[in-house]
């Protein structure tokens, strides 16, 4: 990344009726999970719309060097960790957007916004969801109690990215007002996907001629990667031929430990754990495979989920994604969240791979019209624009 990125410069705009947005997320780690990628996504998205874009954190690893080339680049403000160089006033902004529930520094700047009448918005990003609320209870209760419930409450809207979202979400700021719109999601270009060889060549495992299911997220207890290993063991105990590889991410002692559950169930040798896979290569392995599996326990709305549709490969998943049916709308398939019903379907769907192909091409066509990013921008750059009237 380019240094100069890092530093803040207030942007003397000719056009003073353009929007300006203020952005916060910790740590731009792609590793960390989705919501790293959504904030990447969403502000890229918002830049090329016309608007004054600054995303401000603790951690500039991951920005995309490919911002600087844009004709109107999101700037980026590196923090530092006590805040003492945050001034709202400075920055100009017009209206803040607070990623996650959870991160204290939100707190301590949505106090500093409120003292500078900078109105901001907070995204939960599904971790108000009642799972992951039943995570470390006390935990999250003690926070809510002292200071999270009214950082959500004096947000001018907590944004949720699903209906199913909103109503797990919104008993935990009953004073609060929500707005849900989907996630801007980048999609790939259809016309520059680099094809299955790409991911052939870094994976020979993947040019073995049987079906190929691919989970591809983050590795995590609550991505259900336990109930996908036993629904494999069985569906090749009734004949189905399958290979399975895992892509991403994961702490070194729970990755052990699923390798361990794969030999275990005498499905190691057709168990590829490939680490975390980006870029043109991660899009190449979706394209290589027959259907993407992830059986999470949560998901406010799951990016692979229509990243996979728009690779046009098929998709199982189950309604512990808040967006469950507006996937199965477009063909994907919801299964319930236990090793034999997702084997039931790996064996069924997984015997017609023609039948298959045209489910993805249905997940493509249906994903690309209802993740429009066109039109899912307009409903921030609308929810921006009444957010900042709101303190006139």
């Amino acid at each position: 990344m380019n240094p100069d990125l890092t530093r803040f410069t207030a942007m003397c705009d000719p056009n003073p009726n353009r929007l300006r947005v203020l952005h916060y997320l910790d740590a731009v780690r792609e590793e960390a999970g989705g919501v790293v990628r959504c904030v990447i996504d969403l502000c890229r998205v918002l830049a090329d719309h016309g608007v004054v874009v600054t995303l401000a954190t603790l951690d500039t690893k991951d920005i995309p060097s490919e911002w600087q080339d844009l004709p109107n680049p999101p700037q980026v403000r590196q923090l530092s960790l006590g805040l003492s160089d945050f001034d709202p006033s400075a920055m100009e902004a017009d209206v803040a957007h607070l990623h996650t529930p959870w991160d204290r520094t939100n707190a301590k700047l949505a106090k500093m916004l409120r003292a500078s009448n900078v109105p901001y918005v907070v995204s939960a990003h599904g971790m108000l969801d009642d799972w992951c609320m039943d995570q470390k209870r006390l935990k999250k209760r003690a926070y809510l109690w002292l200071q999270g419930q009214q950082l959500l409450e004096r947000a001018y809207r907590v944004h949720c990215t699903a209906q199913g979202e909103e109503q797990q979400a919104s008993k935990w700021y009953p004073a609060g007002k929500s707005t849900v719109l989907p996630l801007v999601v980048d999609l790939p270009n259809q016309e520059t996907l680099p094809g299955p060889q790409l991911a052939i060549d870094a994976f020979p495992p993947l040019a073995i001629d049987h079906p190929k299911v691919l989970f591809l997220s983050r590795l995590h207890p609550k991505k259900g990667i336990e109930v996908l290993l036993p629904a494999v063991a069985r569906a090749v105990e009734r004949g189905c031929e399958l290979e399975l590889f895992i892509a991403g991410p994961g702490e070194e002692r729970y990755v052990d430990s699923l390798q361990a559950l794969a030999d275990q169930l005498q499905i190691a040798d057709r168990t590829h754990f490939l680490g975390l896979v980006q870029g043109q290569e991660k899009l190449s392995l979706y394209q290589a495979c027959d259907l993407f599996v992830l059986p999470t326990h949560q998901e406010n709305f799951g990016l692979v989920l229509p990243e996979a549709m728009a690779c046009r490969t098929p998709v199982v998943t189950t309604k512990g994604v808040d967006i469950w049916p507006e996937i199965e709308a477009g063909g994907g398939v919801i299964v319930d969240n236990h090793s034999e019903s997702l084997a039931e379907q790996l064996v069924r769907l997984l015997a017609d791979r023609d039948a298959l192909a045209k489910r993805g091409v249905q997940g493509r066509d249906f994903v690309y019209d209802w993740l429009d990013p066109h039109r899912v921008v307009q409903g921030y750059i609308d929810l921006y624009r009444e957010t900042a009237s709101s303190s006139k």
